[in-house]
């Protein structure tokens, strides 16, 4: 994928996640299936997620390349990138502290998706204004996948939220 196809799917999905999470109730949107996340602490985590890929995107390179370093491999496909995330998953990988969800409540709802839905249109804008050999040159970390290339964690930022509506959607099922 080239970066606008990025940039579009990532304003596609996140989209996506904000329309049905705007037709959820109150109750919905705060019902937490056993040992789960509720609709509202799976928002708090999307934003959680987004927000510091969205600043490192705003960053000059060559403090990504000093923080960071660069690739020393080419770019996953998506695919491949989603299949090793998966992977993640089933050998029992999870959150780490700093993107594990607070308690919201229904009054917090607007708030957290207005702030969801900027931090996606400027990652998008970012996206599309980034020289497309940089997105696979510069490498961010990644807690449970590595380190990953700005190409990578595009992917990933981009599937991550159609994930984590597909657990909200099993668990008001």
């Amino acid at each position: 994928m080239d970066k606008h196809q990025v940039a579009s799917l990532l304003t596609a999905n996140h989209s996506e996640f904000v329309a049905y999470l705007r037709r959820l109730s109150d109750a919905e949107f705060c019902f937490a299936p056993t040992d789960k996340w509720s609709a509202a602490q799976q928002l708090d985590h999307i934003v959680k997620s987004v927000s510091p890929v969205n600043m490192a995107m705003g960053l000059p390179k060559f403090i990504l390349g000093w923080k960071f370093g660069k690739a020393n491999r080419p770019s996953k496909t998506y695919d491949e990138l989603i299949n090793k995330y998966n992977r993640k998953l089933l050998d029992g990988g999870k959150a780490s502290a700093r993107f594990v969800p607070a308690t919201i409540g229904p009054e917090q709802k607007e708030k957290l998706i207005i702030r969801l839905i900027a931090v996606v249109n400027t990652l998008a804008k970012r996206t599309g204004a980034y020289p497309e050999e940089a997105l696979d040159q510069y490498i961010l970390p990644h807690p449970l996948l590595g380190k990953l290339t700005l190409r990578e964690m595009l992917y990933f930022t981009a599937h991550h939220v159609s994930h984590h509506k597909a657990l909200v959607e099993k668990g008001l099922q």
